[in-house]
């Protein structure tokens, strides 16, 4: 802060140079009211100027008085940083306070100004401004410094200001990462805005007067520039900042004088060719006037420079990111405003270096001031040689991990396409396009663009019709397009990926189903080139994404978190588009199915259309003998395929079609009774000639074929609707049972009866109701109860993919039954509940380990490529299936179905399986440890457990653990990545590491022999792998682990022998990053010993799974201490004071895991801290707050 001129009397005297030995006192220095303005030659003038500076100071800071209530009281802005932080009056008007100041006395006003800036950093220390006199004094530049006084405590910063050398003072301590331009709340939030409108406003304001007198503008830029160059960050930052910005205004002021002389030359010229005594004059004024602005201009000019050179060339590659971004956006912006000035290589090229910048910050807005430049076409001429270089980088961009960067990335080479004449070549485009199948929506959108300017829609294409297009031809021909795309792109799972990308910016072509019908309806003798079947196949799926982007109004799944919310706008045209695609599909759709009736893949795109149809349109518009239509074409697919995903769509047309608020529901119910009692009358004729014949007989293959189709089309519709009055349980039994006994039936029959059976019973247990009577509650549960002994047995059987299906019928069967609804009948979900018995539970394990993890041998053969695409399939497929079986067993873990450390077998194969499992096993990892976190760390330890006792038997007992074997070195990494997922929060899991750390340290001591552990313990090598947790403790715990080992440990440690190194390798991971802390902990830095009384307690706590607790009266004998701790170096008082107010905090939240709090204890002359807070913690995994180091190899 600076002070008033007149309270340098206040002050000791001191030497005119001696400014380390200066100190205000304390007021002085919280209050920023302290400053000296001295060395004038003579004591009158120094009074004379310090009367005036009192006045003047008087008059403009009541000229600025601002009330601004803040907690209830009224608070009086005076100074130029209060009334710029309240941002409640026009910024001009107080603008127009200082220049009125500045023309009565410049050396007050800019005294306030310097004092703003200061401010602006956040610093609450104290500016001497001493006159520079002797312009031939050559130590001036020699004490241009930035050092620290260990004397006072106290930081110094003496740099020139001209005519004023400046001495900023502030204390070590001072937060740098609290200042205003980064602080949060509504009161800071719009104070950066306010202070770039200052300075905006302030050189706008003395651009007719003051701006050119040599003085003010000297003072700013020296002052800033100087303040840039300091190694703390809260000034960098603030001043480059202004530095830019008041560059920024500099070319604005620029650019109107070259209008203004530009003006002044025309009329130059103008009079030059009339002649006359007044139009001489004239000339004499416009030259003049012309001086004048080429005067201004090169003053400006030389502004300008000392800015760039002085500030803009040392900060750009500064090492805050904010910094760097600062300046990089700020050139952008200067470019784009003064193109004659700044549009050339010499400034462009470090717009180009900075697209490598680490920070993602710096990344995007090299991207936004390239984008302001290459929209504009007149400008992109001059930008050959930087496209030519920096092409390629900027190609790569949409790669970027930052997602906003990747965006701005694509739309900057959307604009470059546009602008650029083939500045993107063919490869350049393919690599781009494949953008819109990517998962993050706002990249594919932009990606999306870009692929439907360039590639689908070209200028003409309503001119130039293809022959036959009729009035669908240029939409036909964009359509071809994009159908071309879509194979050619060999992702045709993605369809729904690409249309979400083109919907933005095609969404009328996208909505053209007439076109696209007609399209599909069309043969070759109808004029015009027909579509494949391949294009056919595209054509149906693009239809089917855009009715469903259409009717849902939301990205699909795996782009977007969740659906998003629709406007009154949007829920509008959502409306009409269903109505839209009711009225066209209901007429259309029957004879679509009719054409394609043969073609499973065609059929079941098409049966999804119906679910999005506004059923009501059926009775409003009187179109009942469509809906015929439909159930006569749907009823004939049934009969003619049987394959899975068309019975399942046919069946979900008919659940659609079936809901009994629409008036149609009678007509679609006849429809599905009739449908199913024929698939019911078949299945009872095959099941009738099966059972009459002999019992060992052999079903042919016509006759294997039949009853697969019959029972494949009887569960899909059982999956969906409730046959029980069909009576399908007991048909289904018998057929297993039959199985069970004989094992003679094919697998083509078991698998669909398994099916059928399990949703019979699903159907059935939804109907308990709470008056259903305890005949059929004990009736059900027999059932359920058989059920299950046919799905365990079946887990033997000697078909895999019956054992595959047996397995997830019962881990889904076990989920249901565990979390039924209790508010529907309580006595019910008890007499049904059902939990898996322990053998059962081994059983699921066992099958887990046997058919996921056990890796197959795999024969080698010689392939054809074909035959070799055929093997990668099945592989895939069969990577599917197991990950679809871990996942069914894994919710049964996370939902407490079987006991958590079943997982420990899980994870064993984290890190051996990640490339295939490793998702689904760290979720589950995930979400038990945010249902149990303690269970969740007994299930981590006792995995490792496990493994290391299994790599201890496999070693030579006399020889010991092998540490350098593969097993032993795989177990390491596997605990490391155990350790990384528990991120970097440290307070969330700390019950949960302190609870690793007891279970490793009491298995590696099990079983020691001798006394007072002086015996090799067999599993002290256990200690190598919980060393891997050891960064995840907080140090206060570390303490609390080490004192729990000690209990293990005799004294001195037997540490003879590489056997022990173990011990000694784990106790250095928990005394580690203490060395920081010696002069706290003592002078030898060693941990001190832990008393008798003291390990009992830990003993007794940590055993029970808890870190130790601060009792009321321990917190309240260490009161005293804490008061005769109290009285420290005032420069640090405020930091400790927020580091016991944290531990305060932690101790009423935690108290679990708060020993001691803030502990301290007073041994003679010396402090030792026990216990450190979470702040302290957070503070040495962060950069410095108080000095950030800048690059020594800046540009000067």
């Amino acid at each position: 802060m600076i002070a008033e001129p007149h309270a340098a009397s206040n002050l000791p005297s001191q030497k005119e140079n001696a400014v380390h030995d200066e100190t205000a006192p304390e007021s002085a220095v919280q209050n920023g009211s302290c400053v000296r303005n001295g060395n004038l030659k003579i004591t009158r003038e120094k009074r004379k100027v310090r009367e005036q500076c009192e006045n003047i100071r008087r008059k403009s800071s009541g000229s600025r008085r601002v009330s601004q209530p803040q907690n209830g009281e009224v608070v009086e802005a005076v100074t130029l940083f209060e009334v710029v932080s309240m941002g409640k009056r026009a910024m001009q008007s107080v603008v127009d306070d200082w220049v009125e100041a500045y023309k009565q006395d410049r050396n007050v006003a800019l005294l306030d100004l310097i004092n703003f800036f200061i401010q602006c950093s956040g610093c609450q220390g104290m500016v001497t401004a001493e006159m520079f006199q002797s312009l031939h004094k050559k130590d001036v530049m020699q004490k241009m410094t930035e050092t620290f006084d260990e004397e006072t405590g106290l930081q110094y910063k003496k740099f020139m200001a001209y005519p004023w050398i400046l001495t900023v003072t502030w204390p070590v301590d001072m937060d740098n990462e609290d200042y205003p331009l980064i602080r949060t709340g509504p009161y800071w939030k719009k104070f950066k805005a306010n202070f770039c409108e200052f300075i905006a406003v302030l050189v706008q304001q003395c651009q007719c007067s003051i701006l050119y007198d040599s003085y003010l503008m000297d003072t700013i830029i020296s002052l800033l520039t100087g303040l840039a160059d300091s190694m703390v960050r809260a000034f960098r930052h603030t001043s480059t900042l202004a530095a830019m910005k008041l560059l920024t205004a500099v070319v604005s002021v620029h650019l109107n004088l070259d209008v203004s002389k530009h003006n002044a030359q025309r009329l130059y010229e103008v009079e030059k060719r009339r002649s006359g005594k007044k139009t001489d004059y004239r000339l004499d004024q416009l030259e003049r006037k012309r001086k004048e602005y080429e005067q201004k201009l090169l003053e400006i000019q030389n502004m300008m420079n000392a800015v760039f050179k002085g500030t803009f060339l040392n900060r750009y590659r500064d090492v805050i990111p904010e910094i760097r971004a600062t300046c990089i956006e700020e050139i952008g912006s200067w470019i784009k405003t003064y193109p004659d000035a700044f549009l050339n290589d010499s400034y462009l090229k470090y717009i180009g270096w900075m697209l490598y910048d680490k920070q993602a910050e710096v990344r995007l807005k090299c991207l936004l001031g390239l984008q302001g430049i290459y929209s504009r076409k007149e400008l992109v001429s001059r930008m050959d040689l930087f496209t030519s270089r920096f092409k390629d980088r900027i190609v790569s961009m949409p790669l970027d991990k930052d997602h906003e960067v990747a965006v701005q990335a694509m739309k900057l080479l959307m604009l470059m396409s546009q602008n650029c004449e083939d500045v993107l070549s063919a490869e350049d485009c393919e690599t781009l396009y494949q953008f819109v199948y990517t998962t993050h929506r706002p990249l594919a959108v932009a990606a999306g663009e870009f692929l439907y300017k360039r590639l689908l829609s070209h200028e003409g294409d309503e001119e130039v019709q293809p022959k036959g297009g009729g009035k669908f031809g240029a939409s036909t021909d964009q359509l071809k397009r994009l159908i071309r795309f879509f194979l050619e792109s060999e992702l045709h799972k993605h369809v729904a990926y690409l249309i979400d990308s083109l919907w933005d910016w095609a969404g009328n072509f996208l909505k053209d189903w007439e076109c696209m019908t007609t399209l599909l309806l069309k043969n070759a003798e109808e004029g015009g080139e027909a579509l494949s079947d391949a294009h056919e196949s595209a054509l149906i799926e693009i239809i089917l994404a855009t009715v469903r982007e259409a009717a849902e109004g939301h990205p699909p799944v795996g782009r977007g978190a969740a659906k998003k919310f629709l406007s009154v706008k949007e829920k509008k045209i959502q409306l009409e588009d269903c109505t839209k695609i009711t009225e066209h599909f209901i007429m259309v759709l029957p004879q679509l199915l009719a054409k394609y009736s043969t073609d499973a893949q065609k059929v079941a795109n098409l049966l999804q259309i119906p679910q999005y149809y506004d059923l009501d349109v059926y009775s409003t518009g009187h179109l009942e003998k469509h809906l015929d239509d439909l159930l006569r074409e749907v009823k004939d697919i049934v009969d003619k395929h049987s394959d899975v995903s068309v019975l399942e769509a046919s069946s979900r047309t008919y659940y659609i079609l079936c809901s009994e608020e629409i008036a149609i529901y009678s007509q679609v119910d006849h429809a599905r009774t009739q449908l199913i009692d024929e698939l019911m009358r078949e299945l009872n004729q095959l099941l009738d000639g099966f059972w009459q014949k002999e019992e060992g007989f052999c079903m042919d293959a016509g006759e294997i074929s039949r009853m697969h189709s019959a029972l494949r089309r009887v569960a899909a519709f059982h999956n969906a609707h409730d046959l029980t009055k069909w009576n399908l349980y007991d048909k289904t039994l018998r057929l297993l049972v039959f199985e069970m006994e004989r094992r003679h039936l094919p697998v083509l029959v078991i698998l669909p009866t398994l099916q059928c059976m399990y949703f019979s019973l699903l159907w059935q247990l939804a109907a308990v109701s709470e008056n259903s009577p305890k005949e059929t509650l004990f009736s059900l549960r027999r059932e359920l109860r058989r059920f299950s002994q046919i799905c365990m047995s079946f887990l033997h059987h000697k078909e895999k993919d019956v054992r595959e299906q047996a397995f997830m019928i019962l881990c889904d069967w076990l989920l249901i039954l565990s979390h039924q609804d209790s508010n529907s009948n309580e006595e019910a979900v008890g007499l049904l509940d059902c939990l898996p018995s322990t053998s059962l539970q081994e059983k699921l394990l066992l099958f887990i380990q046997e058919h996921v993890f056990m890796e197959e041998e795999e024969e080698s053969k010689d392939l054809t490529e074909q035959e070799e695409r055929q093997d990668e399939s099945c592989k895939l497929d069969d990577l599917h299936k197991k990950r679809s079986l871990l996942a069914a067993y894994c919710k049964l873990i996370v939902y407490n179905v079987v006991e958590m450390t079943a997982a420990a077998e899980i994870y064993k194969y984290y890190v051996k399986t990640y490339n295939d499992f490793g998702d689904i096993i760290k979720e589950t990892l995930s979400k038990t440890r945010h249902s149990n976190k303690i269970q969740s760390a007994k299930t981590l330890i006792l995995c490792l457990q496990q493994l290391f006792q299994t790599h201890a038997e496999s070693q030579d007992s006399s020889s010991g653990v092998d540490f350098s074997s593969a097993s032993f070195t795989n177990m390491k990494e596997l605990a490391r990545r155990f350790s990384l997922t528990f991120g970097w929060d440290q307070m969330k899991f700390r019950e949960s590491v302190a609870m690793i750390h007891k279970e490793g340290i009491e298995f590696a001591f099990q079983g020691a022999a001798g006394v007072g552990g002086k015996c090799l313990p067999p599993n002290l090598g256990f200690l190598l792998i919980i060393s891997e947790f050891s960064n995840k403790l907080l140090k206060p715990d570390k303490r609390l682990v080490y004192a729990y080992l000690q209990r293990f440990v005799a004294e001195p440690l037997p540490c003879r022998g590489d056997e022990w190194q173990p011990l000694i390798c784990y106790r250095n991971s928990l005394l580690a990053n203490e060395d920081d802390e010696s002069s706290v902990l003592g002078g030898s830095g060693e941990w001190s010993p832990v008393g008798t009384s003291k390990m009992s307690s830990f003993k007794r706590k940590l055993s029970n799974g808890s870190l130790p607790e601060t009792s009321q009266t321990e917190a309240a004998s260490r009161a005293p201490d804490l008061q005769r701790a109290s009285p420290v170096v005032s420069a640090a008082g405020k930091g400790r004071k927020r580091l016991k107010s944290r531990e305060v905090h932690l101790q009423q939240h935690l108290p679990f895991l708060c020993p001691g709090g803030l502990r301290r204890r007073c041994c003679k002359d010396e402090i030792k801290t026990e216990a450190v807070s979470e702040e302290g913690q957070a503070e040495d995994t962060t950069e410095d707050v108080d000095v950030d180091v800048v690059g020594a190899d800046q540009d000067s």
